[in-house]
């Protein structure tokens, strides 16, 4: 059975959330090799949960909130080992509790459009994105 908790930014091992993206999928689309930026990106987080089985990472939940009215949540990476067993709820389940008066908004991996309506996300049509400055 895995733990989920709420933990700090600073006491990740940003090499581990890279194994963790990487076994997840999720380094496909993001810059896990780029080492500082992935630091940055990691270490910039003001909420995170992770989810652990025997001490070994197996998920997190990455967000930006102001605890109040919005948490975006930027990643939630489960290793494929263990996906499709209740970890990414349960890591979700987290981040409401840790902020439960704001309402979180995601982008979704292409693949992933389809679970997030089984668990209670809307789909909002008017979300834009602009590519970072070259």
């Amino acid at each position: 059975m895995w733990k989920c908790e709420v933990i700090d930014a600073a006491d990740l091992d940003v090499a581990e959330v890279a194994e963790l993206y990487r076994a997840s999928g999720l380094a496909e689309r993001r810059p896990v090799e780029d080492t500082p930026r992935f630091t940055a990106m990691v270490a910039n987080a003001n909420l995170v949960v992770v989810a652990r089985i025997d001490g070994r990472m197996v998920g997190i939940a990455r967000c930006l909130t102001d605890g109040a009215y919005v948490t975006y949540l930027s990643d939630i990476a489960v290793d494929r080992a263990h996906q499709r067993r209740g970890i990414g709820v349960d890591l979700i389940e987290r981040v409401r509790q840790a902020a439960p008066r704001a309402k979180i908004v995601l982008l979704s991996a292409p693949a992933a459009t389809e679970y997030y309506p089984h668990i209670g996300f809307t789909r909002h049509g008017s979300a834009w994105v602009m590519d970072a400055a070259k």
